[in-house]
Protein backbone atom coordinates (compact mmCIF):
# COMPACT_ATOMS: atom_id res chain seq x y z
CA UNK A 1 0.00 0.00 0.00
CA UNK A 2 1.02 3.77 -0.86
CA UNK A 3 0.49 6.30 1.54
CA UNK A 4 0.88 8.70 -2.01
CA UNK A 5 -2.55 10.79 -1.91
CA UNK A 6 -3.50 10.88 -5.71
CA UNK A 7 -6.68 11.95 -7.66
CA UNK A 8 -9.00 9.80 -9.10
CA UNK A 9 -7.20 10.74 -12.67
CA UNK A 10 -3.78 10.13 -11.37
CA UNK A 11 -4.57 7.15 -10.25
CA UNK A 12 -6.65 6.06 -13.46
CA UNK A 13 -3.36 7.07 -15.22
CA UNK A 14 -1.42 4.98 -13.06
CA UNK A 15 -3.14 1.98 -13.85
CA UNK A 16 -2.70 2.33 -17.69
CA UNK A 17 1.09 2.79 -16.85
CA UNK A 18 1.17 -0.34 -14.92
CA UNK A 19 -0.74 -2.24 -17.25
CA UNK A 20 1.96 -1.85 -20.33
CA UNK A 21 -0.68 1.27 -22.18
CA UNK A 22 1.26 2.75 -24.52
CA UNK A 23 -1.58 4.73 -27.18
CA UNK A 24 -4.83 5.90 -26.23
CA UNK A 25 -7.22 7.74 -28.36
CA UNK A 26 -9.32 9.71 -27.59
CA UNK A 27 -11.67 13.30 -27.85
CA UNK A 28 -11.35 15.35 -25.30
CA UNK A 29 -14.11 16.17 -22.69
CA UNK A 30 -14.74 18.40 -19.78
CA UNK A 31 -16.38 15.11 -18.20
CA UNK A 32 -13.15 13.57 -17.93
CA UNK A 33 -10.96 16.90 -17.50
CA UNK A 34 -8.94 15.45 -14.11
CA UNK A 35 -7.84 12.07 -16.66
CA UNK A 36 -6.60 14.35 -19.18
CA UNK A 37 -4.39 16.21 -17.25
CA UNK A 38 -2.59 12.78 -15.74
CA UNK A 39 -2.49 12.14 -18.98
CA UNK A 40 -0.32 15.48 -19.84
CA UNK A 41 1.92 13.54 -17.11
CA UNK A 42 2.37 10.41 -18.70
CA UNK A 43 3.37 11.85 -21.94
CA UNK A 44 6.60 9.95 -22.42
CA UNK A 45 4.87 6.87 -21.58
CA UNK A 46 1.15 6.89 -23.27
CA UNK A 47 0.69 8.50 -26.67
CA UNK A 48 -2.36 9.93 -26.78
CA UNK A 49 -3.89 11.05 -30.29
CA UNK A 50 -6.95 13.64 -30.48
CA UNK A 51 -9.46 12.21 -33.00
CA UNK A 52 -11.72 14.24 -34.46
CA UNK A 53 -14.38 11.88 -33.85
CA UNK A 54 -15.89 9.53 -30.96
CA UNK A 55 -16.53 7.01 -34.06
CA UNK A 56 -13.10 7.45 -35.45
CA UNK A 57 -11.61 7.11 -31.80
CA UNK A 58 -13.64 3.69 -30.65
CA UNK A 59 -12.29 2.24 -34.10
CA UNK A 60 -8.68 3.07 -33.90
CA UNK A 61 -8.67 1.58 -30.23
CA UNK A 62 -10.63 -1.66 -31.57
CA UNK A 63 -7.99 -1.91 -34.75
CA UNK A 64 -5.11 -1.50 -31.99
CA UNK A 65 -6.41 -4.42 -30.06
CA UNK A 66 -6.93 -6.64 -33.21
CA UNK A 67 -3.46 -5.60 -34.01
CA UNK A 68 -1.31 -5.98 -31.17
CA UNK A 69 -3.33 -8.14 -28.85
CA UNK A 70 -3.23 -5.50 -26.00
CA UNK A 71 -6.36 -3.75 -24.49
CA UNK A 72 -7.06 -0.85 -27.56
CA UNK A 73 -7.74 2.09 -25.23
CA UNK A 74 -10.54 5.36 -25.66
CA UNK A 75 -11.64 7.80 -23.87
CA UNK A 76 -14.76 9.58 -24.85
CA UNK A 77 -17.33 12.09 -23.01
CA UNK A 78 -20.89 11.05 -21.68
CA UNK A 79 -24.00 11.40 -23.99
CA UNK A 80 -23.45 12.06 -27.50
CA UNK A 81 -19.49 11.47 -27.37
CA UNK A 82 -20.52 7.53 -25.79
CA UNK A 83 -22.87 7.64 -28.84
CA UNK A 84 -20.84 8.19 -31.13
CA UNK A 85 -18.19 5.50 -29.67
CA UNK A 86 -20.96 2.80 -29.65
CA UNK A 87 -20.35 1.61 -33.33
CA UNK A 88 -16.19 1.17 -32.32
CA UNK A 89 -17.85 -1.13 -29.48
CA UNK A 90 -19.88 -3.54 -31.83
CA UNK A 91 -17.00 -3.88 -33.76
CA UNK A 92 -15.10 -5.26 -30.89
CA UNK A 93 -17.98 -7.31 -29.87
CA UNK A 94 -18.11 -9.01 -33.18
CA UNK A 95 -14.53 -9.11 -34.07
CA UNK A 96 -13.60 -10.38 -30.52
CA UNK A 97 -11.13 -7.45 -30.46
CA UNK A 98 -10.07 -6.22 -26.57
CA UNK A 99 -10.71 -2.98 -25.76
CA UNK A 100 -11.29 -0.57 -23.08
CA UNK A 101 -13.91 2.91 -23.31
CA UNK A 102 -13.56 5.24 -20.83
CA UNK A 103 -16.44 7.51 -20.35
CA UNK A 104 -16.93 10.47 -18.68
CA UNK A 105 -20.00 10.63 -16.74
CA UNK A 106 -21.83 13.55 -14.89
CA UNK A 107 -21.34 14.39 -10.85
CA UNK A 108 -22.49 11.70 -8.76
CA UNK A 109 -24.50 14.03 -7.10
CA UNK A 110 -26.31 14.91 -10.62
CA UNK A 111 -26.90 11.53 -11.34
CA UNK A 112 -30.53 9.64 -12.19
CA UNK A 113 -31.90 13.45 -12.42
CA UNK A 114 -31.58 13.31 -16.65
CA UNK A 115 -28.37 15.78 -15.94
CA UNK A 116 -26.59 17.49 -18.56
CA UNK A 117 -25.69 14.47 -21.14
CA UNK A 118 -26.18 11.90 -19.02
CA UNK A 119 -26.11 8.25 -19.89
CA UNK A 120 -26.79 4.89 -17.89
CA UNK A 121 -23.59 3.31 -18.97
CA UNK A 122 -24.19 -0.39 -18.16
CA UNK A 123 -28.01 -0.38 -19.65
CA UNK A 124 -26.48 1.58 -22.78
CA UNK A 125 -23.16 -0.49 -23.24
CA UNK A 126 -23.94 -3.81 -20.72
CA UNK A 127 -25.85 -6.02 -23.70
CA UNK A 128 -22.88 -4.99 -26.14
CA UNK A 129 -19.59 -5.70 -24.27
CA UNK A 130 -18.17 -8.08 -21.86
CA UNK A 131 -18.29 -5.81 -18.61
CA UNK A 132 -20.02 -2.69 -18.43
CA UNK A 133 -20.10 -0.60 -14.98
CA UNK A 134 -19.00 2.51 -13.49
CA UNK A 135 -16.15 3.38 -10.60
CA UNK A 136 -17.88 5.50 -8.17
CA UNK A 137 -14.39 5.17 -5.25
CA UNK A 138 -11.59 6.83 -6.11
CA UNK A 139 -9.88 4.41 -3.91
CA UNK A 140 -11.50 1.36 -5.98
CA UNK A 141 -10.19 2.79 -9.43
CA UNK A 142 -6.64 0.08 -9.63
CA UNK A 143 -9.48 -3.08 -8.72
CA UNK A 144 -11.92 -2.09 -11.41
CA UNK A 145 -9.13 -0.89 -13.89
CA UNK A 146 -7.18 -4.30 -13.34
CA UNK A 147 -10.86 -6.34 -13.83
CA UNK A 148 -11.18 -4.23 -16.97
CA UNK A 149 -7.78 -5.65 -18.48
CA UNK A 150 -8.55 -9.39 -17.05
CA UNK A 151 -12.15 -9.45 -18.64
CA UNK A 152 -11.31 -8.19 -22.39
CA UNK A 153 -8.13 -10.52 -22.62
CA UNK A 154 -9.97 -13.80 -21.16
CA UNK A 155 -11.05 -16.10 -23.08
CA UNK A 156 -12.43 -14.91 -25.96
CA UNK A 157 -11.42 -11.39 -26.46
CA UNK A 158 -14.05 -8.34 -26.10
CA UNK A 159 -14.83 -4.81 -25.18
CA UNK A 160 -15.32 -3.49 -21.53
CA UNK A 161 -16.73 0.10 -20.82
CA UNK A 162 -16.08 1.92 -17.44
CA UNK A 163 -17.66 5.23 -16.60
CA UNK A 164 -15.61 7.84 -14.47
CA UNK A 165 -18.12 10.51 -12.89
CA UNK A 166 -16.18 13.54 -12.96
CA UNK A 167 -15.99 14.60 -9.06
CA UNK A 168 -14.86 11.21 -8.73
CA UNK A 169 -12.02 11.59 -10.85
CA UNK A 170 -11.05 15.06 -8.75
CA UNK A 171 -11.63 12.62 -5.48
CA UNK A 172 -8.24 12.45 -3.95
CA UNK A 173 -7.35 8.94 -2.28
CA UNK A 174 -4.44 6.47 -0.80
CA UNK A 175 -4.49 3.22 -2.77
CA UNK A 176 -2.17 1.04 -4.26
CA UNK A 177 -1.53 0.39 -7.16
CA UNK A 178 -2.41 -3.52 -8.93
CA UNK A 179 -0.03 -5.39 -10.96
CA UNK A 180 0.19 -6.22 -14.78
CA UNK A 181 -2.49 -8.09 -15.44
CA UNK A 182 -2.24 -11.75 -16.78
CA UNK A 183 -3.98 -13.38 -19.54
CA UNK A 184 -6.41 -15.84 -18.67
CA UNK A 185 -7.06 -18.90 -21.51
CA UNK A 186 -8.04 -21.70 -21.42
CA UNK A 187 -5.95 -25.01 -22.77
CA UNK A 188 -6.86 -27.92 -24.85
CA UNK A 189 -6.26 -30.96 -22.49
CA UNK A 190 -4.84 -34.35 -23.74
CA UNK A 191 -8.04 -35.71 -23.85
CA UNK A 192 -9.01 -33.36 -26.09
CA UNK A 193 -6.34 -33.90 -28.33
CA UNK A 194 -6.65 -37.79 -28.26
CA UNK A 195 -10.19 -37.48 -29.23
CA UNK A 196 -9.51 -35.03 -32.14
CA UNK A 197 -6.85 -37.50 -32.95
CA UNK A 198 -8.96 -40.49 -33.26
CA UNK A 199 -11.39 -38.62 -35.51
CA UNK A 200 -9.42 -37.40 -37.92
CA UNK A 201 -7.42 -40.48 -38.32
CA UNK A 202 -10.76 -41.98 -39.62
CA UNK A 203 -11.50 -39.05 -41.61
CA UNK A 204 -11.23 -39.48 -45.56
CA UNK A 205 -12.05 -35.43 -46.66
CA UNK A 206 -11.14 -33.01 -43.82
CA UNK A 207 -11.03 -29.29 -43.98
CA UNK A 208 -10.29 -26.89 -40.86
CA UNK A 209 -11.03 -23.45 -41.20
CA UNK A 210 -9.53 -20.96 -39.25
CA UNK A 211 -10.34 -17.76 -37.78
CA UNK A 212 -11.80 -15.41 -35.11
CA UNK A 213 -10.11 -13.03 -32.28
CA UNK A 214 -7.47 -14.59 -29.29
CA UNK A 215 -4.48 -15.61 -32.08
CA UNK A 216 -0.97 -14.43 -31.72
CA UNK A 217 2.05 -14.76 -34.12
CA UNK A 218 3.17 -17.90 -32.71
CA UNK A 219 -0.54 -19.84 -32.88
CA UNK A 220 -0.50 -18.75 -36.18
CA UNK A 221 2.92 -20.40 -37.29
CA UNK A 222 1.83 -23.48 -34.80
CA UNK A 223 -1.90 -24.11 -36.48
CA UNK A 224 0.05 -23.89 -40.31
CA UNK A 225 2.54 -25.95 -39.34
CA UNK A 226 -0.29 -28.67 -37.78
CA UNK A 227 -2.27 -28.43 -41.09
CA UNK A 228 1.22 -28.58 -43.26
CA UNK A 229 2.30 -31.84 -41.16
CA UNK A 230 -0.72 -33.12 -42.11
CA UNK A 231 -1.96 -32.67 -45.67
CA UNK A 232 -5.62 -30.75 -43.86
CA UNK A 233 -6.77 -27.77 -46.70
CA UNK A 234 -7.85 -24.68 -44.34
CA UNK A 235 -10.29 -22.06 -45.03
CA UNK A 236 -10.40 -18.63 -43.57
CA UNK A 237 -13.70 -17.20 -41.95
CA UNK A 238 -14.37 -14.15 -43.13
CA UNK A 239 -12.20 -11.44 -43.21
CA UNK A 240 -9.21 -13.62 -41.23
CA UNK A 241 -7.35 -14.27 -44.00
CA UNK A 242 -4.15 -13.32 -42.17
CA UNK A 243 -4.15 -16.18 -40.12
CA UNK A 244 -2.47 -18.86 -42.30
CA UNK A 245 -0.12 -17.46 -44.77
CA UNK A 246 -2.12 -17.95 -48.48
CA UNK A 247 1.05 -18.97 -49.64
CA UNK A 248 0.74 -21.87 -47.67
CA UNK A 249 0.38 -25.02 -49.83
CA UNK A 250 -2.73 -25.58 -47.64
CA UNK A 251 -4.49 -22.54 -47.95
CA UNK A 252 -7.58 -23.12 -49.83
CA UNK A 253 -9.84 -19.90 -49.69
CA UNK A 254 -12.18 -17.90 -47.62
CA UNK A 255 -15.60 -18.18 -46.37
CA UNK A 256 -16.72 -14.17 -47.21
CA UNK A 257 -19.19 -12.37 -49.68
CA UNK A 258 -18.09 -14.20 -52.47
CA UNK A 259 -16.91 -17.63 -51.60
CA UNK A 260 -16.56 -19.43 -54.88
CA UNK A 261 -18.70 -22.03 -55.72
CA UNK A 262 -15.70 -24.51 -55.90
CA UNK A 263 -15.05 -24.06 -52.30
CA UNK A 264 -18.64 -24.02 -50.89
CA UNK A 265 -19.14 -27.57 -52.94
CA UNK A 266 -15.95 -28.77 -51.35
CA UNK A 267 -16.48 -28.26 -47.68
CA UNK A 268 -20.30 -29.90 -48.38
CA UNK A 269 -18.46 -32.72 -49.89
CA UNK A 270 -16.14 -33.00 -46.94
CA UNK A 271 -16.75 -35.51 -43.79
CA UNK A 272 -14.56 -33.95 -41.29
CA UNK A 273 -14.88 -30.21 -39.87
CA UNK A 274 -12.66 -28.76 -37.69
CA UNK A 275 -13.25 -25.11 -36.89
CA UNK A 276 -10.52 -23.31 -34.79
CA UNK A 277 -11.71 -20.55 -33.28
CA UNK A 278 -14.09 -19.17 -35.98
CA UNK A 279 -17.74 -18.79 -34.55
CA UNK A 280 -19.29 -19.91 -37.68
CA UNK A 281 -21.70 -16.77 -38.04
CA UNK A 282 -23.79 -15.81 -40.93
CA UNK A 283 -21.55 -14.93 -43.77
CA UNK A 284 -18.95 -17.62 -42.80
CA UNK A 285 -21.74 -19.81 -43.45
CA UNK A 286 -23.41 -18.58 -46.08
CA UNK A 287 -26.35 -17.06 -44.50
CA UNK A 288 -26.64 -20.75 -41.87
CA UNK A 289 -27.04 -22.66 -45.22
CA UNK A 290 -23.38 -24.08 -46.06
CA UNK A 291 -23.88 -26.41 -42.83
CA UNK A 292 -27.00 -28.16 -41.74
CA UNK A 293 -28.18 -26.95 -38.34
CA UNK A 294 -28.64 -27.82 -35.98
CA UNK A 295 -26.40 -31.42 -36.50
CA UNK A 296 -24.40 -31.13 -39.41
CA UNK A 297 -23.24 -33.56 -41.92
CA UNK A 298 -20.20 -33.87 -41.34
CA UNK A 299 -18.10 -34.37 -38.07
CA UNK A 300 -17.70 -31.34 -36.06
CA UNK A 301 -14.90 -30.71 -33.96
CA UNK A 302 -15.47 -26.63 -32.62
CA UNK A 303 -12.67 -25.20 -30.77
CA UNK A 304 -13.24 -21.90 -29.11
CA UNK A 305 -12.37 -20.23 -26.06
CA UNK A 306 -16.11 -19.70 -24.67
CA UNK A 307 -17.92 -22.47 -23.95
CA UNK A 308 -21.11 -20.50 -23.93
CA UNK A 309 -20.58 -20.27 -28.04
CA UNK A 310 -20.37 -24.45 -28.56
CA UNK A 311 -23.32 -25.38 -29.69
CA UNK A 312 -25.04 -22.36 -29.67
CA UNK A 313 -26.02 -23.13 -33.48
CA UNK A 314 -23.83 -26.01 -34.85
CA UNK A 315 -23.79 -29.16 -32.30
CA UNK A 316 -20.21 -30.04 -32.34
CA UNK A 317 -18.76 -34.05 -31.88
CA UNK A 318 -16.26 -32.79 -30.14
CA UNK A 319 -16.30 -29.65 -28.73
CA UNK A 320 -13.04 -28.18 -27.70
CA UNK A 321 -12.96 -25.44 -24.97
CA UNK A 322 -9.33 -23.71 -25.78
CA UNK A 323 -7.71 -20.71 -26.27
CA UNK A 324 -5.84 -20.37 -29.79
CA UNK A 325 -2.43 -20.39 -28.43
CA UNK A 326 -2.88 -23.46 -26.58
CA UNK A 327 -4.85 -25.66 -29.10
CA UNK A 328 -2.19 -24.04 -31.36
CA UNK A 329 0.72 -25.35 -29.80
CA UNK A 330 -1.15 -28.66 -28.63
CA UNK A 331 -2.04 -29.51 -32.04
CA UNK A 332 1.72 -29.18 -33.59
CA UNK A 333 2.95 -31.14 -30.75
CA UNK A 334 0.15 -33.76 -31.80
CA UNK A 335 1.73 -36.94 -33.96
CA UNK A 336 0.70 -36.13 -37.89
CA UNK A 337 -1.84 -38.45 -39.19
CA UNK A 338 -1.61 -37.86 -43.07
CA UNK A 339 -3.53 -40.36 -44.59
CA UNK A 340 -2.51 -41.13 -48.06
CA UNK A 341 -5.56 -39.85 -49.92
CA UNK A 342 -5.22 -36.05 -48.07
CA UNK A 343 -2.51 -34.66 -50.07
CA UNK A 344 -4.45 -34.82 -53.36
CA UNK A 345 -7.03 -33.47 -51.32
CA UNK A 346 -5.55 -30.53 -50.28
CA UNK A 347 -3.92 -30.11 -53.63
CA UNK A 348 -7.02 -30.22 -55.46
CA UNK A 349 -8.57 -27.65 -52.92
CA UNK A 350 -5.41 -25.82 -53.23
CA UNK A 351 -5.75 -25.91 -57.30
CA UNK A 352 -9.46 -24.60 -56.84
CA UNK A 353 -8.46 -21.80 -54.71
CA UNK A 354 -5.41 -20.76 -56.90
CA UNK A 355 -7.73 -20.68 -60.18
CA UNK A 356 -9.72 -18.01 -58.38
CA UNK A 357 -6.61 -16.17 -58.46
CA UNK A 358 -7.03 -15.44 -62.27
CA UNK A 359 -9.46 -13.14 -63.69
CA UNK A 360 -10.42 -11.24 -66.64
CA UNK A 361 -10.58 -7.24 -66.75
CA UNK A 362 -13.10 -5.24 -64.73
CA UNK A 363 -15.57 -2.92 -67.06
CA UNK A 364 -14.45 1.14 -67.11
CA UNK A 365 -11.06 2.43 -68.10
CA UNK A 366 -10.14 1.56 -64.61
CA UNK A 367 -9.30 -2.24 -64.07
CA UNK A 368 -9.16 -3.10 -60.49
CA UNK A 369 -7.83 -6.45 -61.74
CA UNK A 370 -4.51 -4.50 -62.77
CA UNK A 371 -4.92 -2.67 -59.79
CA UNK A 372 -4.49 -5.40 -57.22
CA UNK A 373 -1.31 -6.89 -59.44
CA UNK A 374 0.08 -3.97 -59.51
CA UNK A 375 -0.13 -3.81 -55.32
CA UNK A 376 1.53 -6.67 -55.48
CA UNK A 377 4.21 -5.66 -57.27
CA UNK A 378 5.05 -2.28 -55.56
CA UNK A 379 3.88 -3.00 -51.79
CA UNK A 380 6.35 -4.84 -49.24
CA UNK A 381 5.22 -8.14 -48.14
CA UNK A 382 4.40 -7.37 -44.57
CA UNK A 383 2.22 -4.16 -45.80
CA UNK A 384 -0.78 -3.74 -43.47
CA UNK A 385 -4.35 -3.85 -45.51
CA UNK A 386 -6.92 -2.09 -43.43
CA UNK A 387 -10.30 -2.79 -44.98
CA UNK A 388 -13.41 -0.79 -45.03
CA UNK A 389 -17.01 -2.53 -45.46
CA UNK A 390 -18.66 -2.65 -49.39
CA UNK A 391 -19.08 -4.69 -52.05
CA UNK A 392 -15.66 -2.82 -53.24
CA UNK A 393 -13.52 -4.48 -50.33
CA UNK A 394 -14.32 -8.43 -52.33
CA UNK A 395 -11.23 -6.95 -54.74
CA UNK A 396 -8.68 -7.33 -51.92
CA UNK A 397 -10.40 -10.31 -50.22
CA UNK A 398 -10.29 -12.20 -53.54
CA UNK A 399 -6.81 -10.96 -55.23
CA UNK A 400 -4.60 -9.96 -52.43
CA UNK A 401 -2.58 -12.75 -51.45
CA UNK A 402 -2.03 -12.26 -47.51
CA UNK A 403 1.66 -13.64 -46.23
CA UNK A 404 0.68 -14.30 -42.67
CA UNK A 405 -0.38 -13.15 -39.39
CA UNK A 406 -1.22 -10.07 -38.84
CA UNK A 407 -1.54 -7.90 -42.17
CA UNK A 408 -5.04 -7.49 -42.22
CA UNK A 409 -7.79 -5.74 -40.19
CA UNK A 410 -11.39 -5.62 -41.88
CA UNK A 411 -14.62 -5.42 -39.72
CA UNK A 412 -16.06 -8.95 -39.48
CA UNK A 413 -19.48 -6.83 -38.46
CA UNK A 414 -19.38 -5.21 -41.52
CA UNK A 415 -19.27 -1.83 -40.15
CA UNK A 416 -18.69 0.94 -42.92
CA UNK A 417 -16.48 4.10 -41.41
CA UNK A 418 -13.83 1.42 -40.02
CA UNK A 419 -11.01 1.05 -42.80
CA UNK A 420 -9.54 5.04 -42.07
CA UNK A 421 -9.58 4.73 -38.49
CA UNK A 422 -7.91 1.42 -38.56
CA UNK A 423 -5.22 2.75 -40.58
CA UNK A 424 -4.10 5.53 -38.45
CA UNK A 425 -4.10 2.59 -35.91
CA UNK A 426 -2.36 0.72 -37.43
CA UNK A 427 0.64 3.24 -38.29
CA UNK A 428 0.62 4.41 -34.64
CA UNK A 429 1.21 0.28 -33.42
CA UNK A 430 3.44 -0.28 -36.50
CA UNK A 431 5.59 2.70 -38.05
CA UNK A 432 8.22 1.19 -39.84
CA UNK A 433 5.63 -1.02 -42.07
CA UNK A 434 3.30 0.03 -44.96
CA UNK A 435 -0.09 1.05 -44.24
CA UNK A 436 -2.51 0.53 -47.04
CA UNK A 437 -6.44 1.45 -46.53
CA UNK A 438 -9.10 0.02 -48.95
CA UNK A 439 -12.07 2.43 -48.55
CA UNK A 440 -15.11 3.20 -50.65
CA UNK A 441 -16.35 6.46 -51.05
CA UNK A 442 -19.19 5.90 -48.86
CA UNK A 443 -17.09 4.69 -46.50
CA UNK A 444 -14.60 7.41 -46.19
CA UNK A 445 -16.80 10.42 -46.08
CA UNK A 446 -18.33 8.93 -42.87
CA UNK A 447 -14.42 9.11 -41.17
CA UNK A 448 -12.31 10.74 -43.53
CA UNK A 449 -11.60 12.69 -41.06
CA UNK A 450 -9.19 11.14 -39.28
CA UNK A 451 -7.12 11.69 -42.16
CA UNK A 452 -6.54 14.93 -40.24
CA UNK A 453 -5.57 12.86 -37.26
CA UNK A 454 -3.05 10.83 -39.61
CA UNK A 455 -1.34 14.72 -40.75
CA UNK A 456 -1.38 15.96 -37.69
CA UNK A 457 1.04 12.86 -36.03
CA UNK A 458 2.35 12.47 -39.27
CA UNK A 459 1.27 8.78 -39.77
CA UNK A 460 1.50 7.89 -43.60
CA UNK A 461 -1.10 5.58 -44.32
CA UNK A 462 -2.10 5.21 -47.94
CA UNK A 463 -5.73 5.62 -48.55
CA UNK A 464 -7.25 4.09 -52.04
CA UNK A 465 -10.85 5.42 -52.07
CA UNK A 466 -12.84 2.93 -54.39
CA UNK A 467 -14.91 5.71 -55.78
CA UNK A 468 -17.72 4.65 -57.63
CA UNK A 469 -20.21 6.93 -56.77
CA UNK A 470 -22.48 4.77 -55.29
CA UNK A 471 -23.47 2.78 -52.34
CA UNK A 472 -22.37 -0.32 -53.90
CA UNK A 473 -23.36 -3.39 -51.97
CA UNK A 474 -27.11 -1.55 -50.83
CA UNK A 475 -26.94 -1.09 -55.01
CA UNK A 476 -26.17 -4.63 -55.85
CA UNK A 477 -29.13 -5.87 -53.58
CA UNK A 478 -31.49 -3.34 -54.81
CA UNK A 479 -30.90 -4.37 -58.26
CA UNK A 480 -31.14 -8.45 -57.35
CA UNK A 481 -34.64 -8.07 -55.44
CA UNK A 482 -35.77 -4.58 -57.31
CA UNK A 483 -34.12 -4.76 -60.70
CA UNK A 484 -34.29 -1.01 -62.09
CA UNK A 485 -35.85 0.47 -59.31
CA UNK A 486 -33.11 2.76 -58.19
CA UNK A 487 -33.00 5.33 -54.87
CA UNK A 488 -31.29 6.19 -51.69
CA UNK A 489 -27.92 4.47 -53.60
CA UNK A 490 -26.54 7.14 -56.19
CA UNK A 491 -23.78 9.53 -54.61
CA UNK A 492 -22.32 12.98 -55.25
CA UNK A 493 -19.19 13.19 -54.27
CA UNK A 494 -16.24 15.46 -53.52
CA UNK A 495 -12.91 15.37 -55.50
CA UNK A 496 -10.80 13.42 -52.86
CA UNK A 497 -7.19 14.21 -54.06
CA UNK A 498 -8.35 17.78 -53.65
CA UNK A 499 -9.75 16.76 -50.34
CA UNK A 500 -6.78 15.35 -49.48
CA UNK A 501 -4.40 18.23 -50.12
CA UNK A 502 -6.51 20.48 -48.05
CA UNK A 503 -5.70 18.62 -45.10
CA UNK A 504 -1.96 18.77 -45.88
CA UNK A 505 -2.17 15.14 -47.51
CA UNK A 506 -0.78 14.02 -50.84
CA UNK A 507 -4.14 13.71 -53.03
CA UNK A 508 -3.83 11.83 -56.55
CA UNK A 509 -6.32 10.85 -59.09
CA UNK A 510 -7.00 7.74 -61.26
CA UNK A 511 -9.25 7.67 -64.01
CA UNK A 512 -7.56 4.93 -66.25
CA UNK A 513 -5.70 1.72 -65.45
CA UNK A 514 -2.32 3.17 -66.32
CA UNK A 515 -2.43 5.80 -64.19
CA UNK A 516 -2.45 3.85 -61.06
CA UNK A 517 1.45 2.70 -61.07
CA UNK A 518 2.88 5.64 -60.97
CA UNK A 519 0.34 7.34 -58.45
CA UNK A 520 0.97 4.25 -55.81
CA UNK A 521 4.69 4.64 -56.99
CA UNK A 522 4.74 8.57 -55.39
CA UNK A 523 2.40 7.92 -52.73
CA UNK A 524 5.02 5.27 -51.19
CA UNK A 525 7.69 8.03 -51.82
CA UNK A 526 6.19 11.04 -50.08
CA UNK A 527 6.32 10.13 -46.77
CA UNK A 528 3.15 11.52 -45.58
CA UNK A 529 -0.19 10.51 -45.22
CA UNK A 530 -1.73 10.01 -49.35
CA UNK A 531 -5.22 9.45 -50.32
CA UNK A 532 -5.56 8.02 -54.47
CA UNK A 533 -9.00 8.62 -55.72
CA UNK A 534 -9.73 5.62 -57.77
CA UNK A 535 -12.89 6.45 -60.04
CA UNK A 536 -14.10 2.99 -60.48
CA UNK A 537 -17.17 2.65 -62.59
CA UNK A 538 -20.42 1.65 -61.30
CA UNK A 539 -20.42 -1.43 -63.92
CA UNK A 540 -17.89 -2.95 -62.04
CA UNK A 541 -19.91 -4.18 -58.97
CA UNK A 542 -18.50 -6.99 -57.64
CA UNK A 543 -15.49 -9.27 -58.76
CA UNK A 544 -17.44 -11.30 -60.75
CA UNK A 545 -20.19 -9.66 -62.04
CA UNK A 546 -21.15 -6.33 -63.94
CA UNK A 547 -24.36 -3.91 -62.75
CA UNK A 548 -25.93 -4.51 -66.16
CA UNK A 549 -25.37 -8.21 -66.05
CA UNK A 550 -27.09 -8.48 -62.58
CA UNK A 551 -30.20 -6.58 -63.53
CA UNK A 552 -30.57 -8.34 -66.55
CA UNK A 553 -30.51 -11.69 -64.74
CA UNK A 554 -33.17 -10.14 -62.14
CA UNK A 555 -35.58 -8.96 -64.43
CA UNK A 556 -35.33 -12.50 -66.42
CA UNK A 557 -36.35 -14.06 -63.19
CA UNK A 558 -39.05 -12.14 -62.35
CA UNK A 559 -40.33 -12.80 -65.94
CA UNK A 560 -40.08 -16.51 -65.20
CA UNK A 561 -41.76 -16.11 -62.29
CA UNK A 562 -44.71 -14.63 -63.95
Amino acid sequence: MSSNLRTGGQILIDQLKVHGVRAAFCVPGESYLAALDALHDAKDTISLLTCRHEGGAANMAEAWGKLTGEPGICFVTRGPGAAHSFCGIHTAMQDSSPLILFVGQVAREALDREAFQEIDIKAMFGHMTKWAAQIDDAARIPEYVSRAFHVATAGRPGPVVLGLPEDMLTDRAAVGDATHYALARPVAGAADMASLRERLAKAARPFMVVGGGGWNAAAAADIRAFAEANDIPVIASFRCQDIVGNDSAMYAGELGTATAKTLVDRIQASDLLLVVGARLGEISTQGYTLIDIPKPKQQLVHVYADPDELGRIYQPDLPIVSGMPGFAAAARAMAPVKRPEWAAWAAAARAEYRKTLEGGSSPGALDMTVVMQELKKQLPRDTIMTQDAGNFSGWLQRYWEFPGYRTQLGPTNGSMGYGVPAGVAAKLACPDRTVVTFVGDGGFLMTGQELATAVQYGLDVIILVINNGIYGTIRMHQEREYPGRIIATELKNPDFAALARAYGAEGFTVSRTAEFAPAIAAALKAKRPAVLDLRLDPEAISTRMTLSALREASLKRQRAAG
